[in-house]
C-alpha cells in the first residue's frame, strides 16, 4: 500500500483527503449526475466502491431504506470474491472477521436405526490450490458496510442518499439523457417527487427491480416449487458438528444444511420445508418453532435448544433471468450504446445453496464498473458497455443451469437400501457431487469467451496456468526493492488500470527490451493511450517478473515503465519489479515458459490475453481494439 505518493499526511491512510466532485458534493441529489446507481445491495456496493475510485466521475447512489442493512441475507463469500475485496484493500478485515469454511461434514440415516443420523464422511470445502484464499462466511450486511465505509473513505467521499426510491425513468438525447422520476418515502418530503438527470443509471434494486421494469425487461424461467425455511440462531446442542458446514440428510423428514456464522456461536440452518403446490403460499408463514422442530426431526437423535434468533425467514426454489442486462441488448437500439444497467438479482434469481447469489451479484458490478469508467474519462468508446451484458448474461445463465441442477440435487431424500424402487440419493453420491463442484461453488468457474476484451488462445501455452478468460490466479513472488515475499496478484487495485505482467527470459534481456520499448516508443501501447500529461501508468500497469534471484535484478538501471516517476511530486514506484520467488518459483507454479512471457490482466482481474516477450505490434493492437487515443478526461 502505497499512501505517501502526493505528500506526507498524518492519520489513517486510509482515509483520503475530498478531491474531484467531492469538493462540490451536496446533500441534496444534483439536478445531473453521471452515473446513477439505484440500490445499495451486493452489486450496488460493490459498483460504488468502484466507481468511488474515479473522484472526477459524479457518482450518486440511492437506497429505499432508512438507512444500510443490519440484518439477514446472504452470507457465503465465495473464495473469488475474497480475492476481489483484496482489490479494494479489505480482504484482511473480512478474513479477520468472518467464519472459515474448512470442511464439509455429511450426515445420513444410521445403518442400525435410520430413525436417527450418523456421519457418512467428510471433504475439504476448496481445495488446495484453488485460491490463496478461503471461502468465508459473513452476513451480506457486514459485506456491504465494508464497501460503504470503503466509499466514505475514498477521495470521492461517495455516500448512499437513503429514503429515496425509484419511480420510472425515461431515455432520451443530450448529455444527460437518462430522466429519472425520485421520490421520497419519509421525513416531511415523504411522497415527493423529484427528477434526476444522468449519463447512466444501474438498477441495482433486487428482485422485484422496478428499474428493471421501466426498461421494459422480465424475469422469467421455473416457477418456484420447493420451500426452505431459514434461520440464524443462537443454541446449545449436542450435535458434535455444530461448528462445521454440514449437510445432513434424514430418513423422510427432510435435509438440513448448517452453516456456522462468524462470532464462534451463530449458526444458520437451511430447514427442507418440502415440495409445496403452485400458488400455496401458507408456506411462507412458517415460524420459528416450527422449523426448530423440524430440525430437531432431523437431527435426532441429536437436537439443539435455540436461545435467540438473529434472523429468519422462508422462500421457495425458482431460477429466473433476463434476456439482457441494459436497455438495448438484443434488440433495435437504433445505433445506440446502452445508458441503463440492472445487475444482480435485478438480472437473475436463485436458491441459496450453492452460495452464488451474493457473489455473483458483486462480480456483475466489478465487471460493469471498470467499463462505465473507461467510458466516462475518455478511454473508452461507449461500444465497451455493449460488453456488460454479453458478458455477464451468460455467466448468469451457468448460475441458472447450475443452481437448478444443484438445488434439486441436494433436496433428494436419502437412498434407502431396503427400498431402492423409491430413488433418493446416497451418502457417498452426494460427498461426491460436492467434491466434484468445489471450483464452481469457489467462484472460479468462469470463463469469458473470445472478445475485443478477451484473446485468442494462440500463445497459451506460453503461461499454461493463466487461462485465458479466467481470472488471474495469483502466486507468490518477491518484490525485488524490499525483499517482500507476498502473492504477485495482490498488486492488483480496483482502480479501473489494465495490468501487463511481463514475466522474463532466463537472463531478463528480452523483459528488458519489451520495458524499454514500452517505455519509450510511440507504438507502445502506455504511450499511445495514457491520456496528455498523464502518468506512464495511468491506463497500463506493468510489472516485470524476472527469473533470476531478487538480488541479481538489477533496479535502478530498469527501464522507465518498471520503475516510473509518478504523482504530482513525480516519485518513483519502486514495486514494479518482482523476481521469482526461490521456494515456489511462479514460473512452475503457472506454468509459465522460461522463453518469458506477457500475461495481460483486466481491471476486473481476469486474464484477456497471453503473448510472447516479443509480441509488439500484437500488444498494441490487442489494446487498440478498446481503447482510444485521445486525452484524458473527454466527455461522453
Amino acid at each position: 500500500m502505497q499512501f505517501y505518493r502526493e505528500g506526507y499526511r498524518p492519520g489513517d491512510p486510509d482515509i483520503q483527503p475530498p478531491t474531484g466532485q467531492a469538493l462540490h458534493r451536496t446533500t441534496e441529489l444534483p439536478a445531473e449526475v453521471d452515473v446513477l446507481i439505484v440500490g445499495t445491495g451486493p452489486a450496488g456496493t460493490v459498483l460504488g466502491a468502484q466507481l468511488a475510485a474515479f473522484p472526477s466521475i459524479n457518482t450518486r447512489i440511492v437506497e429505499r431504506r432508512a438507512g444500510p442493512l443490519q440484518l439477514g441475507h446472504a452470507d457465503g463469500v465465495a473464495c473469488r470474491t475474497v480475492e476481489m475485496f483484496q482489490a479494494f484493500g479489505l480482504a484482511d478485515a473480512l478474513l479477520r472477521e468472518a467464519y472459515w469454511v474448512n470442511e464439509v461434514r455429511f450426515w445420513g440415516p444410521a445403518a442400525a436405526d435410520r430413525s436417527t443420523i450418523e456421519r457418512t464422511g467428510w471433504v475439504q470445502d476448496t481445495p488446495d490450490g484453488l485460491s490463496e484464499f478461503p471461502h468465508v462466511i459473513v452476513n451480506q450486511a457486514r459485506m456491504q458496510q465494508y464497501l460503504l465505509n470503503h466509499m466514505a473513505a475514498s477521495s470521492s467521499k461517495l455516500e448512499p442518499d437513503y429514503g429515496i426510491e425509484f419511480v420510472t425513468l425515461t431515455v432520451g438525447t443530450g448529455a444527460f439523457p437518462v430522466e429519472v422520476t425520485l421520490r421520497h418515502i419519509a421525513g416531511q418530503r415523504a411522497g415527493e417527487e423529484f427528477t434526476v438527470r444522468a449519463k447512466y443509471v444501474v438498477g441495482c434494486d433486487g428482485a422485484r427491480s422496478n428499474v428493471r421494469r421501466a426498461i421494459g425487461r422480465d424475469l422469467s424461467g421455473d416457477a418456484a416449487n420447493h420451500a426452505w425455511g431459514v434461520m440464524d440462531i443462537l443454541a446449545t446442542t449436542d450435535f458434535p458438528d455444530w461448528r462445521t458446514k454440514n449437510v445432513i440428510q434424514s430418513a423422510g423428514k427432510g435435509s438440513l444444511l448448517t452453516i456456522p456464522r462468524e462470532g464462534g456461536n451463530l449458526v444458520r440452518c437451511y430447514v427442507d420445508l418440502g415440495e409445496v403446490a403452485e400458488g400455496d403460499t401458507r408456506v411462507r408463514s412458517t415460524g420459528v418453532d416450527e422449523l426448530t422442530a423440524v430440525a430437531n426431526a432431523i437431527l435426532h437423535p441429536y437436537s439443539i435448544t435455540v436461545k435467540s434468533v438473529a434472523w429468519s425467514s422462508v422462500y421457495e426454489v425458482g431460477q429466473r433471468l433476463t434476456d439482457g442486462f441494459d436497455d438495448v441488448a438484443g434488440r433495435d437500439g437504433g445505433g445506440r450504446s446502452p445508458r441503463v444497467f440492472i445487475a444482480g438479482d435485478a438480472c437473475h434469481t436463485h436458491s441459496a445453496k450453492a452460495g452464488q447469489g451474493m457473489n455473483v451479484s458483486m462480480q456483475d458490478a466489478f465487471n460493469l464498473g471498470w467499463k462505465l469508467a473507461a467510458v466516462l474519462e475518455g478511454r473508452s468508446d461507449a461500444a465497451l458497455l455493449h460488453s456488460y451484458s454479453a458478458e455477464r448474461q451468460a455467466v448468469a445463465q451457468d448460475l441458472i443451469d447450475f443452481d437448478r441442477f444443484w438445488s434439486a440435487f441436494i433436496a433428494q431424500p436419502a437412498f434407502d437400501p431396503e427400498h431402492p424402487e423409491l430413488g433418493g440419493v446416497t451418502a457417498q453420491a452426494m460427498q461426491a457431487e460436492f467434491a466434484r463442484q468445489g471450483r464452481y461453488t469457489a467462484g472460479l468457474a468462469t470463463a469469458y469467451s473470445e472478445s475485443a476484451l478477451t484473446g485468442h488462445a494462440g500463445y497459451q501455452d506460453l503461461a499454461a496456468g493463466f487461462e485465458i478468460g479466467t481470472r488471474f490466479h495469483s502466486a507468490p513472488a518477491v518484490r525485488v526493492a524490499d525483499a517482500r515475499r507476498m502473492q504477485l496478484g495482490h498488486t492488483h487495485r480496483a482502480d479501473g488500470r489494465w495490468r501487463v505482467y511481463a514475466f522474463g527470459d532466463p537472463d531478463g534481456s528480452q523483459l528488458l527490451d519489451l520495458a524499454a520499448w514500452l517505455s519509450d516508443s510511440p507504438a507502445s501501447p502506455v504511450q499511445r493511450f495514457r491520456g496528455e500529461g498523464a502518468d506512464i501508468d495511468s491506463v497500463i500497469d506493468v510489472r516485470g517478473v524476472f527469473q533470476s534471484p531478487h538480488r541479481e535484478v538489477p533496479l535502478t538501471t530498469v527501464p522507465e515503465i518498471l520503475l516510473p516517476h509518478s504523482g504530482t511530486l513525480a516519485l518513483q514506484d519502486w514495486e514494479k519489479v518482482w523476481a521469482a520467488d526461490e521456494q515456489r518459483d511462479i514460473f512452475a507454479e503457472r506454468g509459465v515458459s522460461r522463453d518469458g512471457a506477457i500475461v495481460v490482466v483486466r481491471p476486473d482481474q481476469y486474464v484477456a490475453h497471453v503473448l510472447p516477450l516479443t509480441a509488439r505490434a500484437e500488444l498494441t493492437d490487442f489494446f487498440a481494439g478498446f481503447l482510444l487515443e485521445t486525452r484524458a478526461g473527454v466527455e461522453q
